[in-house]
């Protein structure tokens, strides 16, 4: 299923690399930070930055189809993948340049940034589809965690020095100048991130995908979920974890609404969350090649639980951060371990339509779940949201405990 040398070798590299330019535009394109506190800064409302939140889930959905039929007719996969995201994010850089035009008018602005980030988020429908497979063809199964999260990690420290840029640039560029500064240098990071996909190298013995036409894909998405109890599982445990992860913009939001954050505490949520994020990606990436990513899976699960606890029982802004931190650590190991995951419990010439499957499902319920969030935020406060990241991460941990482990013991294609 995977290359042999010296491919392999290659495209460690620029698996490497991938870690290493992407994880800095986190930090500078962070829908759980500075999105946030770009649009509450231009006034807008709880409902309009939920929008924000839920684009990308609503773009995956809908997208994940049409992708799923470009996979499955591209001969060479991760060039297919880079083309899709020169013109992503070559598109999100050109608004970002005509930021200044809307300087004087706050709703336009927001308006414009909500165009912009829907047309950016019809490319994310592609990212599972395109980056999973990858991964699992071109990476030995020993080799898809450890070194991958070495260059996520290192790109993180990286970012922290992009998020201690952050507050110099908001204080000392005029608006909307400072946030036109820092979108602009995230964007020259996404842009060098997908020129490493056009350098990755696929030899001859990949495991072929049937091509489909765009019914055909769609007709057969649903028998994914009738063959497979392992796969069903593991949306469930999934898609309970992605319900939490979805949620990491409202701790930004409680800070600001709840306890007044400023920029320099704005700053030092996104480099805490970059830190997080780096010693996740080693020790995740580490344990994932020596335990399996179902086990590291439920200790996703473990952090998401302590991260709704912690913000739930207490009320302080320290203990939001410890909050915070835990749910970064979380997330950090979540897409690294359900990624590998298809690996396990999926046929290798049906990965598109798993992959596919996972992602509309997880994409349409959390979606559902931050629309019904926002209104009870602004009426009974941020209680309900960590009682409910703490209800998700517990039930997870419960179901890929007692039921997945068994599941996918008993899998085999």
């Amino acid at each position: 299923m995977h290359d042999k040398q010296p491919h392999v070798k290659h495209n460690l590299k620029m698996f490497f690399l991938d870690g290493l330019t992407f994880m800095p535009s986190l930090a500078l394109i962070s829908i759980s930070a500075i999105i946030p506190f770009f649009l509450e800064q231009l006034g807008a409302s709880t409902l309009q930055i939920a929008m924000v939140v839920i684009i990308p889930m609503i773009c995956m959905l809908l997208t994940q189809p049409l992708f799923g039929f470009i996979a499955s007719r591209s001969k060479v996969l991760n060039r297919a993948f880079g083309k899709i995201l020169i013109l992503q994010r070559t598109l999100f850089l050109i608004f970002v340049l005509t930021i200044p035009v809307f300087s004087d008018h706050n709703n336009m602005l927001i308006i414009a940034f909500i165009v912009s980030w829907i047309i950016f988020n019809i490319f994310v429908g592609s990212y599972t589809i395109f980056h999973t497979p990858l991964v699992l063809n071109l990476l030995p199964p020993e080799k898809r965690g450890f070194i991958r999260s070495i260059g996520h990690a290192l790109g993180s420290l990286m970012g922290v020095g992009m998020s201690n840029l952050i507050p110099i640039i908001l204080l000392n560029i005029l608006f909307p100048y400072n946030f036109m500064t820092i979108f602009f240098i995230g964007s020259i990071f996404l842009i060098a991130n997908a020129v490493v996909f056009l350098l990755m190298k696929q030899g001859d013995n990949i495991t072929p995908t049937e091509p489909m036409s765009l019914k055909q894909y769609t007709k057969q998405m649903p028998s994914t979920l009738r063959e497979s109890p392992a796969f069903r599982t593991m949306i469930v445990t999934g898609l309970l974890l992605a319900i939490a992860n979805a949620m990491l913009p409202y701790y930004t939001l409680y800070a600001i609404r709840e306890f007044s954050a400023t920029e320099s505490h704005i700053a030092l949520l996104t480099g805490l969350a970059i830190l997080a994020t780096a010693v996740g990606q080693v020790s995740f990436g580490f344990l994932v090649d020596r335990y399996g990513p179902r086990f590291t899976a439920a200790l996703v699960a473990l952090f998401i639980t302590i991260a709704g606890a912690v913000a739930f029982t207490t009320n302080t802004l320290t203990f939001l951060f410890v909050a915070w931190i835990f749910a970064n650590l979380g997330m950090s190991g979540f897409f690294l371990s359900f990624n590998l995951l298809f690996g396990v419990i999926c046929p290798p010439q049906k990965l598109l339509l798993y992959v596919g499957v996972n992602t509309m499902i997880s994409s349409a319920v959390s979606t559902i779940f931050i629309l019904l969030i926002s209104p009870i935020l602004d009426n009974m406060g941020f209680s309900p949201l960590f009682a409910l990241i703490f209800t998700c991460g517990t039930l997870s941990l419960l179901v890929n405990i007692f039921i997945l482990k068994k599941r996918i013991d008993k899998t085999d294609f």
